[in-house]
């Protein structure tokens, strides 16, 4: 063991010393002192070019040297830990930094800011809506508090009007013959882009090919990488007044002719002439293999050339959303096992954890699994729960949706189960 780990083990010792015996009211109060998500309207200031470049600091070099020892997976037998963020809040600087050190003094290693969020950019993008070119600033941020920090990004779903308005033909089709462009299912933003067409490829290659491009951006990580759920999770379908015992037209996808003529090439079936479509297994398998290829042959090679990790946030009901992502080619997987959402109870989150490593070993991987976690379903104890299950059942670590649902309690449980 190094000098440098033997430090950084002594430290989150400290850690979690101090958060075990720090009392509510006193994180309430440490919290509005160092400025977190519950302070301050003023935006995270600076201007010019020179304050959006990330600058080549020796702290920024310590931390590059630093995430090579924990790569993927730590290599000390330890958790590496996540947690998704939203960026729509306007922050100061001292509050991103008072909220990433934080977060690192809790146990977190690697955090995932949204950066695309199905219609505008958090980075100075040439050819998306851009809300605020703020990645770029909060990358040497991160570094500062040794935060590895991998852009989330929608990768399916697009709302942009401009676009939707001029190129309808992009969107995803349903059997029932409705756009998702005009009609999409369930909600509004359920916008999905057809995996099939040229134009897509080229349009998602150029945002992945700008965030490749950030000096010290560690990696990307691609969410709604997949087509619309054909069947909700369970607990969600009374939400939109529906029971899905089967695959119903108006929610499966994609019909388009560019799918429909690509599969009648690929297996001689013209699939809008078979009476059960949802029943036909290469039917099922070839929308699979839109997605995956997609993320193995499209998309991750241009984060990889890049040197940038390439991780996606997955389903666990993947034949429903048509995402066999054991087979594809990523540094990791971080599959959202929100239990509530399937009526299930904490001891299904490391079910699925097993269930998704002996997949991706099946087919020849070796991936880390992270178990994703959502918080807003989780009491602190529970959260503990689920942190042990997902370590019992050989996960890599965790990844807490999302920050801003934690409590000064939940980082306290978070703390101590991860040591």
């Amino acid at each position: 063991m190094s000098c440098h780990r033997r430090r950084s083990v002594g430290n989150r010792e400290r850690s979690r010393q101090r958060l075990q015996s720090m009392p509510t009211q006193q994180w309430r109060r440490r919290d509005r002192e160092q400025g977190t998500v519950g302070g301050g309207n003023e935006s995270f200031g600076g201007s010019g070019r020179s304050r959006v470049l990330v600058h080549r600091s020796s702290e920024h070099n310590r931390f590059r040297v630093a995430c090579e020892r924990v790569a993927m997976q730590r290599g000390d037998g330890r958790m590496k830990n996540w947690c998704w963020l939203n960026l729509g809040r306007a922050r100061t600087e001292q509050e991103w930094k008072a909220i990433f050190r934080r977060m690192r003094e809790a146990g977190v290693h690697a955090i995932l800011p949204e950066v695309f969020n199905n219609h505008e950019a958090w980075w100075g993008s040439d050819h998306l809506p851009v809300a605020e070119a703020l990645l770029e600033r909060l990358i040497p941020l991160a570094h500062e508090a040794d935060l590895e920090i991998h852009a989330w990004m929608h990768t399916m779903t697009c709302n942009i009007a401009e676009i939707y308005d001029a190129h309808p033909d992009w969107y995803d089709v349903s059997r029932r013959g409705d756009s998702a462009a005009v009609k999409p299912a369930y909600v509004d933003y359920y916008k999905f882009l057809c995996p099939s067409r040229p134009e897509v490829h080229d349009f998602l290659k150029r945002r992945v090919a700008e965030l490749a491009a950030l000096d010290g951006l560690d990696g990307i990580h691609l969410d709604y990488i997949r087509f619309p759920d054909v069947i909700l999770a369970e607990a969600l379908q009374p939400k939109y007044d529906i029971v899905q015992d089967r695959e119903y037209p108006e929610y499966d996808y994609c019909y388009c002719e560019v799918c429909r003529d690509a599969f009648r090439s690929a297996s001689g079936v013209d699939i809008t002439a078979v009476e059960e479509p949802a029943d036909n297994e290469e039917w099922r398998q070839f929308r699979y293999d839109r997605i995956t290829r997609l993320v193995n042959d499209i998309l991750a090679p241009i984060g990889r050339a890049a040197g940038k990790q390439v991780t996606a946030a997955v389903f666990p009901n993947w034949r429903h959303v048509r995402q066999e992502w054991h087979v594809w080619h990523v540094d990791a997987v971080l599959p959202m096992l929100y239990q509530s959402f399937y009526n299930e109870q904490i001891a299904w989150v490391g079910g699925q954890c097993k269930a998704g490593i002996e997949r991706m070993q099946r087919k020849g991987g070796s991936k880390p699994l992270y178990s994703g976690l959502f918080i807003p379903a989780l009491d602190p104890a529970q959260l503990s729960e689920a942190i042990q299950v997902s370590r019992a059942a050989g996960a890599a670590g965790v990844s807490l949706f999302n920050f801003e649902s934690m409590t000064p309690e939940h980082w306290q449980a978070f703390t101590t189960a991860t040591v």
